[in-house]
């Protein structure tokens, strides 16, 4: 799937140069081409790293209470495999029940902590890529570029285009 993205973009990529070339007329330079390292910005730049910061220690404090309710799980796992030929029937029918219903709460509890982290990462990440685009869009205009894209959709670019380190200042002056 990652693939098909990237190659879509790739292609996507070299229609809107083709276009681009073939216009040439219409512009009075040589198209300008930036190539951004999302990655990289998000984990450069002080706003990102204070998100980063804020969602690891929710992660940290989210994790505990599950390596507890897991560890429960692997012991009465462990007890049904050792005693189970010991047990009547009643009794195994019970210890699977239990098992059930904790593993299940498990699931649940998986679930409401991952829904926790991609709502906090929204709530973090999703004000600075806004801020992103508009110091994106700044810096192209100022500086002349034509075309900006992410690394990402591209399969070889040289060192020369890559505005990450700018965009991150950028970034880095205006989320104080």
């Amino acid at each position: 799937m990652n693939r098909a993205k990237r190659t879509i973009g790739c292609i996507g990529s070299l229609l809107i140069l083709a276009v681009i070339s073939f216009n040439g007329q219409a512009l009075a330079d040589t198209p300008k081409i930036g190539v951004i390292d999302m990655k990289k910005v998000l984990s450069a730049s002080i706003s990102g790293q204070k998100a980063q910061g804020v969602i690891e220690e929710k992660m940290k404090s989210l994790q505990s209470p599950l390596k507890k309710d897991e560890d429960e799980l692997i012991a009465l796992q462990k007890e049904m495999e050792k005693k189970g030929s010991a047990w009547t029937d009643a009794v195994k029918q019970e210890k699977a029940k239990a098992f059930q219903k904790k593993r299940n709460e498990f699931a649940a509890k998986q679930d409401s902590a991952n829904n926790e982290l991609k709502k906090l990462r929204e709530d973090n990440v999703n004000p600075i890529l806004k801020k992103l685009e508009e110091i994106v869009e700044k810096v192209a205009k100022s500086e002349g570029y034509t075309l900006i894209l992410p690394r990402n959709v591209v399969l070889y670019t040289s060192d020369a285009t890559d505005i990450s380190d700018k965009i991150t200042s950028e970034l880095n002056k205006v989320m104080k």
